[in-house]
């Protein structure tokens, strides 16, 4: 995207955090809050293992989506003279619809890799209510407010503060799929396919944790952590998920079990 002027990157910036930031939306309440689908809800339905590890695999490529649009916004600083906040918001909410587009024609529809609800009889009427509500309204007022607009110095020149606004919304979107739930007393732990039992049971043992569940593979487990202990620890033993750590982007934070 080199050969864009400020004025272009300004524009793809603002879609490409619409875009992130729709990804996040649907991942963290969706997948995660209210658990209504995975993102591979309809391939290897009873594999937990699976689920978590797509839905990570997902929450990345969205962080590098939105890593992209934080540089182009940045890239587009010399575009401040002409362009607005309000400009760059109509952008965000363009490219928070279109990701609630791509995603109920692609993976809805076409691909079939899962529905805004997996638990109901009518799959369809869901995932048009949803497309109405996150795709198609924020994509027509996205649409109306990047059109031209009379006395156009009324609108919103502060491109420094809509830089900032926007870079703290998606950082703080990322920072949401990382944070663990609060009031939680359990840490669920993944441990990498093949772990011994023995040296999971002595990676719990290790954090002066107690074992509350096991799955049958005994590789995911949900252990009570001694007040003030970290499970950070774990991933120097085998473990490749940790509730609360981050290891990718919160996936197992709102796991239920």
């Amino acid at each position: 995207m080199a050969h864009l002027g400020a004025d272009r990157r300004y524009q793809w910036s603002g879609y490409l955090l619409g875009f992130a930031l729709g990804g996040f939306f649907d991942g963290i309440l969706l997948h995660q809050i209210l658990q209504w689908h995975h993102l591979l809800s309809t391939i290897n339905t009873d594999d937990i293992r699976f689920q978590v590890a797509a839905d990570g695999y997902f929450h990345a490529l969205m962080y590098g989506v939105a890593a992209i649009g934080l540089w182009l916004l940045w890239a587009s600083r010399s575009a401040s003279g002409q362009a607005s906040g309000r400009l760059l918001l109509a952008f965000i909410l363009i490219g928070f619809g279109a990701w609630h587009a791509v995603d109920a024609v692609l993976s809805h529809w076409l691909l079939g890799i899962h529905r805004v609800r997996m638990d109901r009889g009518n799959p369809l009427f869901w995932d048009l209510l949803w497309l109405g509500l996150f795709g198609v309204a924020p994509l027509i007022v996205g649409l109306v407010m990047r059109g031209p607009r009379d006395g156009g110095s009324s609108g919103l020149r502060s491109s420094g503060a809509a830089r900032s606004i926007a870079a703290l919304l998606v950082t703080g979107a990322g920072a949401l799929a990382l944070w663990p739930p609060q009031g939680s007393e359990f840490t669920t732990v993944l441990f990498a396919p093949g772990t011994s039992p023995a040296r999971i049971f002595g990676a719990i043992a290790s954090v002066d944790a107690r074992l509350v569940w096991t799955d049958p593979s005994g590789e995911l487990v949900v252990i009570r952590m001694a007040e003030g202990r970290s499970g950070l620890k774990l991933f120097g033993q085998g473990a490749i998920l940790v509730t609360g750590a981050g290891l990718p982007a919160g996936c197992l934070n709102y796991l239920r079990v």
